[in-house]
Parts: structure tokens; C-alpha cells; sequence
């Protein structure tokens, strides 16, 4: 089945979709709420679903239509790849994401593929997902002791050693210690690069 505000995506969908044997078109509907009722009637295996239609949107109808219809595989075929679109579609039960941007083929691929269970997730989707999902990689000077991260900050304003002993109250030779680890756990080779990496990221020393 076919749902979707657009007349000339319907028939544009249903023209391909009839040259396919093995696929039975049952119908079309043009809002989330008339696909709802026809879903009732004609209990698809698979629907293609807009997100965004005048009259009840493909999210709410997507979760009713699982509500009674458990084994439908629910295809999103949309403009939308935004998050606040494909996370509530997935969460609302959908078996696979596509944008309008699909060829007919893999719209058909998507189609036979869903009734064997595999999901289809288009690449700006998937993407999409994968940084929203992926650790967040931390930066270097997360990785500094408090002591460090305050040598850095005097570094970045490009004091000398002298100068760190005297601002923080520590001796020469710790100073040169922490400045031997900093280097280290930032991976620069000297304390020019640190001042740099320092002013970069905004850390700088300010006196109280």
C-alpha cells in the first residue's frame, strides 16, 4: 500500500510498482488517518509511508497501524532526514527509512527485502544515526591532572618556567615535570606547540 499527500507520487510509485509480479498492489492513500482505516481492510504486508500529509501525519499512523497489523513492515519514503523526523519514526515502529531522492529499484529492493525482514536505511539517514550514536572522542587536554591543565593555560600565554613557579606556587623542577606530561598527553613536540594547541581551544590562564 501507498501513502502519500501527492497524487503524482502515488501514481508514480503505483505505475513502477504494477510492472513487478511478484508484488500485489492492494491501494493508496493520501493522509495518515485514511491509511490507518485501509490498513484495517486490506492488511498489507508492506506500506510506504510519507511522514508529512494534510490530514494526520505517517508517524502517528505508522504506530497505529502497528497497533493491529504487528508483521506490517512499515517503509518511511520521505524528503525528510532531519532528526526530529527519523528518530520518531523508528521509535514509532518503522522497519526501514528512505528519502524520495530513491530510484524505483531500490525503492522495489526495499520492498522485498523488508518482507524478508532486513531493513533498509538510506546512507544520510544512516549517517545521521551514526554520529548521534558514535562516543564522542575527547580532546587531549581532557586527559591533564588540574595541576596540568593550569600549566597549560600559563603556557598558552606564553610564560616561562620562571614565570609558571612564581603564578602557581610550585618549583622549577615540577613545573618542568608537568610541562615534560603535558607535552606528552597533548602529542606535541615542544612548548610553542602548546601555547598554540592552548590558544585554540581557549584555554587561558587569568589571573583572580
Amino acid at each position: 500500500m501507498i501513502v502519500d499527500d501527492h497524487e503524482m507520487v502515488r501514481l508514480g510509485i503505483k505505475t513502477y510498482l504494477l510492472t513487478e509480479e511478484r508484488i500485489e498492489f492492494l491501494g493508496e492513500a493520501k493522509s495518515g488517518n485514511e491509511a490507518v482505516q485501509l490498513a484495517k481492510i486490506y492488511k498489507p504486508d508492506v506500506i510506504l509511508m510519507d511522514l508529512l500529509m494534510e490530514d494526520g501525519d505517517g508517524i502517528a499512523a505508522t504506530r497505529k497501524i502497528l497497533t493491529f497489523n504487528h508483521n506490517c513492515k512499515i517503509i518511511i519514503l520521505t524528503s525528510y532526514y532531519d532528526d526530529e523526523k527519523v528518530f520518531p519514526a523508528i521509535e514509532a515502529g518503522a522497519h526501514s527509512y528512505l528519502l524520495k531522492t530513491a530510484s524505483a529499484e531500490e525503492v522495489t529492493s526495499a520492498i522485498y527485502k523488508a518482507v524478508k525482514g532486513e531493513a533498509v536505511i538510506a546512507s544520510k539517514v544512516a549517517d545521521k544515526m551514526m554520529t548521534r550514536f558514535r562516543p564522542q572522542q575527547k580532546k587531549p587536554h581532557e586527559d591533564l591532572t588540574s595541576r596540568e591543565h593550569e600549566v597549560l593555560r600559563c603556557l598558552g600565554e606564553g610564560m616561562t618556567n620562571q614565570e609558571i613557579s612564581e603564578v602557581l606556587y610550585i618549583g622549577i623542577k615540577t613545573v618542568k615535570t608537568h610541562v615534560s606530561n603535558i607535552l606528552s598527553k597533548l602529542g606535541v613536540a615542544d612548548r610553542t606547540q602548546a601555547a598554540i594547541y592552548a590558544n585554540r581551544n581557549g584555554i587561558v590562564y587569568k589571573e583572580k
